[in-house]
């Protein structure tokens, strides 16, 4: 016969691995247990609620309280849909929830949570993921109807090019050339790193220093930066040069956006600002796969946000919201994050937009 604690520890295990929000409230509806979903979804920790009233850690909750009360003293079980919880950092969250009576001694209250818009994000994921995989299917096939002409294109103008006498005839040539191989480019950029990944142990605030740091030489000292990092994030398994140059081309966006802004306010006190924000979540679903751990990165700017119709398109190649923009960094940042068995998504609304990238911390790309 199992002893009772093997038991417990298998419980506690499968607790510990579901996708599903689980908490434990003594019947005073202080906190005894969390699974990592309800630490990632209330934004704390096991170790730093235990003990404490679930009011600490859910705000604006007068209904829910009396819910859980009136679950505690008459054992009736209870469920709520599309209720928005209101964090102690100020987050909001649409949640499905029910409270059930644990009848064992002492008693106590289990609460399931489901936030809503995880499942709006697995949807949405998966539309991001084929888009990208049409995407990338485009462009090949594109690149390739492209480059071959251009080859053609560029060998004849050489042969031209020896065969006339006048440098002023030569100089025409010399464009045609010179414009076959910008062409070139344009599409081996369109198609984006054609190296393969060079995993090694990666840690992400070293890649966002960096950015940060090289930001900072490129705008003078005129950029306000905002860290907010979560130190006991581990190190992963990634390709660090290419992870900075995908983290690099959203921060340079961020900083384009922030200067925006600040001519569209001149003379105010609008201080082109960005903040780098790294968070832990765990049990999270990108695409097809769950992740135990994954780092959740945000690059927030000040400027003056992506209008809706642009939002949608913004990860195709050549779909830019600048006059002067190419259009292929964000396609580029997608295709190097999705190497990774990562996502990168976007939130904007006026005087904030929000790129928000999900690395899986465990495996290896």
């Amino acid at each position: 016969m199992a002893h009772p604690s093997a038991n417990t520890d298998r419980y506690k295990n499968m607790l510990d691995n579901l996708a599903t929000a689980v908490l434990v409230l003594e019947n005073n509806l202080t906190i005894r247990y969390l699974n990592p979903a309800a630490e990632s979804l209330f934004e704390t920790s096991m170790t730093r609620s235990a003990g404490l009233p679930l009011c600490n850690i859910l705000f604006d909750a007068e209904s829910t309280i009396s819910i859980l009360r009136t679950a505690a003293e008459t054992g009736q079980p209870y469920t709520r849909r599309e209720t928005e919880f209101v964090l102690a950092s100020g987050s909001r969250r649409v949640v499905d929830y029910s409270v059930s009576l644990l009848e064992h001694s002492p008693p106590a209250l289990l609460m399931e949570v489901q936030p809503q818009e995880r499942l709006l994000r697995i949807s949405r994921e998966e539309d991001l993921l084929s888009q990208q995989e049409t995407t990338r299917t485009l462009v090949r096939g594109m690149a390739h109807e492209i480059k071959n002409p251009l080859g053609g294109i560029r060998g004849a103008a050489q042969l031209l090019d020896r065969e006339l006498n006048s440098e002023g005839q030569r100089e025409y040539t010399k464009v045609i050339i010179e414009e076959a191989d910008r062409l070139r480019s344009l599409v081996d950029r369109m198609l984006g790193p054609n190296k393969a990944l060079r995993p090694a142990p990666t840690n992400i605030h070293e890649i966002l220093e960096r950015v940060r740091t090289l930001l900072e030489a490129e705008s003078k000292g005129r950029l306000l930066f905002l860290r907010d990092y979560d130190p006991s994030l581990p190190e992963f398994s990634g390709d660090k040069e290419q992870l900075i140059q995908a983290f690099l081309n959203i921060a340079r966006n961020a900083m384009e956006a922030a200067f925006e802004s600040e001519a569209s306010h001149p003379g105010g006190n609008k201080t082109p600002t960005i903040t780098f924000r790294t968070r832990a979540l765990r049990q999270v679903t990108i695409g097809p796969r769950r992740h135990r751990l994954v780092c959740r990165i945000d690059i927030i700017d000040n400027g003056p946000g992506i209008a809706p119709d642009l939002r949608q398109n913004i990860f195709y190649p050549m779909i830019s919201g600048r006059a002067n923009g190419t259009g292929l960094g964000l396609s580029i940042t997608q295709s190097i994050i999705s190497q990774h068995h990562g996502l990168v998504e976007c939130e904007s609304e006026p005087g904030q937009t929000d790129f928000i990238i999900f690395l899986p911390l465990e495996g290896t790309p």
